[in-house]
């Protein structure tokens, strides 16, 4: 760099950089939110991890170097909240989690009764002890009467997005995994699925909370609720909260 007439010489400051915490339904969806994100907010370096809420919360926890946390379970983050991990005013729900029974394209199975079939020997979920899409699908099993039965063919991946991936590779014949995975463009044309019925689990708030105040992490938080956001996350199965 040239100083001209003795000024000082600065550095331009670099992009500010803005680390996500996102639970795993929330990986295509949320690619495409950031992307317009990134757009509008060049100045923001977006950097984001997805995995189990469960795993996050724990790594939080201990000091995890996230700014914004993304929970497939609005009672992470309120958990959060209540041990003085994050900041007060800033949770917030943005959409309502659905689970869906996805079966590969070249499946005999109808995913409407896959979970019965006598012929079935592994079904993919993600772990309930610490991803919520795990115990929504848990939930779902006892809540359709189908759990003893097929208790002993549960194949549990660390997150709902590991738990699809059993299915695509053939670890598994079906699962119960996130509407919002199987809605995505690089999913929706490699199967089928059958969406459960939301009375048969409870209902899935997926919530946030900021973990750092910055102004990228409210920008981002802002970006989520608005009618963009919403949109995105409409177009990928997610309901709204209301």
């Amino acid at each position: 760099m040239t100083c001209l007439w003795g000024a000082a010489c600065r550095a331009r400051p670099g992009p500010s950089v803005l680390s996500v915490a996102a639970a795993a339904d929330l990986r295509f969806a949320l690619d495409e939110l950031a992307s317009e994100f990134r757009g509008a907010h060049r100045d923001v370096d977006l950097r984001i991890a997805y995995g189990s809420s469960g795993d996050f919360f724990a790594q939080i926890q201990n000091q995890a170097p996230f700014d914004l946390f993304l929970s497939a379970d609005i009672e992470y983050p309120r958990r959060l909240l209540r041990e003085r991990i994050g900041v007060p005013d800033s949770l917030f729900v943005y959409a309502v989690g659905r689970i869906a029974v996805w079966v590969p394209s070249a499946s005999m199975l109808d995913p409407a009764t896959a979970l019965e079939s006598p012929a079935l020997r592994h079904i993919s979920i993600a772990n309930p002890q610490h991803a919520p899409y795990g115990r929504a699908a848990e939930a779902a099993l006892r809540s359709l009467g189908l759990y003893d039965r097929v208790g002993n063919k549960l194949v549990f991946g660390e997150n709902v997005s590991q738990a699809l991936e059993f299915i695509q590779s053939g670890a598994a014949e079906t699962g119960i995994v996130a509407l919002s995975l199987v809605l995505a463009p690089p999913v929706r044309g490699q199967g089928r699925y059958w969406e459960v019925p939301l009375a048969a689990y409870p209902k899935m708030e997926q919530g946030g909370v900021i973990l750092k105040d910055t102004p990228a992490a409210r920008q981002f938080r802002s970006w989520m609720l608005s009618p963009a956001g919403a949109r995105v996350l409409q177009e990928y199965g997610f309901s709204l909260p209301g």
